[in-house]
């Protein structure tokens, strides 16, 4: 009975640590963000991993990247532009968490 209340807590702690990873990753492919976006390989847009790499260490990365979701831009990461994301796609608090997401690579 021991190990099965051990295992039952082990498995509520591994769901507790991955549910804010996979809670924004769901947010990203609920805004459409992986249509175009990878966490490791390119597509139309670089992987995630590479944004991360690019921003880290910057104390306003979030800031910086949750702007360049919302404008879009090009000539960053290519010829390809990337179409503004408006709060109709994406809230406020759901395109940060997501930013704070793929920035952790």
């Amino acid at each position: 009975m021991k190990r099965v209340h051990a295992l039952s807590a082990l498995l509520l702690a591994s769901a507790a640590l991955s549910g804010p990873v996979l809670a924004s990753e769901a947010l990203a492919q609920k805004a459409g963000c992986m249509a175009c976006h990878a966490k490791d390989k390119k597509l139309v847009g670089p992987a995630y991993k590479d944004v991360a790499a690019k921003y880290a260490g910057q104390a306003d990365a979030v800031a910086t990247l949750s702007a360049k979701v919302r404008s879009g831009g090009k000539g960053v990461w290519g010829p390809i532009p990337m179409p503004p994301n408006d709060v109709a796609k994406i809230n406020d608090a759901d395109l940060k968490s997501v930013v704070e997401w793929l920035l952790k690579g």
